[in-house]
């Protein structure tokens, strides 16, 4: 599998694009230097932050990059080759997030709904999926797209569901009022773009969820997006809604990147409401090649209502937060048998993309043989004072 170009790598629009980044850079002190991207090349732009969750904080984030001065790190088509290389090759990109918590809202798609109610009523065995895929369509009988949360029409259809025993608490959080949040990874642990993301050893029915990610500030302001890759464990996390910790938080389950495009007068809320995020896999051992798209206009929840229902009097987040907003995308295609659905093998390559915001890519590995996260709070806390 040939690596990604830059062209392929970045937005569309590059040129009209205000990108913000986060590099591993070698030398005298290595460690990651806050970037952007201006004219092809990787501006390091640290003096102005100096961490990614300083420059979102300001009032107009797009005036402090387009003034910032700072060495160049090198061409970006370097850039985007070194963090395809394995290992990769300093300067290479991180996350672009830092100091930020790392949320993710689940089932804000109608289609991701059913899948998550069918993992529950597997209990995480995959071969039992068609039949209870067929068996939920028959019974719930209804389009789950039109049906707005927390609704008249949501709360008759919970009671009908109620009344007939099938019920769930992935159904309460998709229809009911209140969004499912959680904490996807700890500041820091994050991958970033050409680095392998994790599976727990003990999965064996997983897949990558494509995902737009919203970058918000400590007052709620969402100040730009950028792509995720949310691992998912159906096995553990249908084994019970308990185990949500452990099938998410994991070693290198949490990719980001390759940038965040910060919000202007060409690329807004609106934009993001209206992008379709595709995904590709691409199988090393055995060719496997499976293509979906996740389109945002399909979402059950608007964007600023998850950052409503996550920040407020009810929860602070005084280093901002980034945001995954969900996906639509639940692959069943068969893999390794009939009936037996889409699992990872080792190896896999997993492309996330959307015109607006460039392309994520991450090999699959697992999480208890990838290097581990050492570089974390104090670590960065040291690096900057030594700067």
């Amino acid at each position: 599998m040939n690596p990604l170009s830059a062209a392929d790598s970045l937005p569309h629009d590059l040129t009209e694009a205000r990108l913000v980044g986060r590099v591993w850079c070698d030398g005298d002190r290595p460690g990651p230097a806050l970037v952007t991207v201006r004219a092809g090349e990787v501006i390091d732009i640290t003096a102005h932050g100096p961490t990614m969750a300083d420059l979102l904080e300001h009032d107009d984030p797009l005036a402090v990059v387009r003034d910032a001065e700072g060495p160049s790190l090198g061409r970006l088509e370097e850039l985007i080759a070194n963090s395809q290389a394995n290992p990769a090759r300093a300067p290479y990109l991180l996350a672009p997030c830092d100091l930020h918590a790392v949320k993710a809202c689940g089932v804000t798609f109608a289609v991701s709904l059913l899948e998550r109610v069918i993992e529950e009523q597997a209990g995480g065995d995959p071969a039992r999926a068609t039949e209870l895929r067929n068996e939920l369509q028959a019974l719930i009988g209804t389009d789950l797209s039109r049906i707005t949360p927390g609704s008249d029409e949501a709360m008759a259809l919970k009671q009908a569901l109620q009344a007939r025993g099938a019920w769930s608490q992935y159904m309460e959080v998709g229809i009911g009022p209140d969004a499912e949040v959680f904490t996807k990874a700890q500041p820091l642990s994050s991958v970033g773009f050409g680095t392998a993301v994790g599976l727990h050893p003990a999965s064996r029915w997983n897949n990558p969820e494509p995902e737009i990610v919203l970058a918000v500030d400590s007052r709620g302001r969402v100040k730009g997006a950028t792509l995720g890759n949310d691992v998912n464990l159906r096995d553990i996390e249908g084994r019970s809604a308990l185990l949500l910790g452990k099938a998410k938080d994991n070693n290198a389950s949490c990719a980001l990147g390759p940038f965040i495009r910060l919000f202007d007068e060409r690329f807004t809320l609106d934009s993001v409401r209206h992008c379709q995020v595709s995904l590709r896999i691409e199988g090393e051992d055995d060719g496997f090649r499976l293509e979906g798209a996740s389109d945002m206009r399909e979402i059950s929840r608007d964007p600023l209502d998850l950052v409503r229902q996550t920040i407020g009097d009810h929860h602070q987040y005084p280093d901002g937060f980034m945001l995954f907003l969900g996906t639509m995308f639940s692959p069943i295609q068969d893999r390794d048998g009939p009936g037996q659905g889409f699992t990872h093998h080792l190896g896999d390559r997993v492309t996330i993309a959307t015109p607006a915001l460039g392309a994520l890519v991450n090999p699959v590995g697992r999480s208890d043989r990838l290097p581990p996260w050492t570089f974390g709070i104090r670590e960065l806390m040291r690096h900057l004072a030594n700067r």
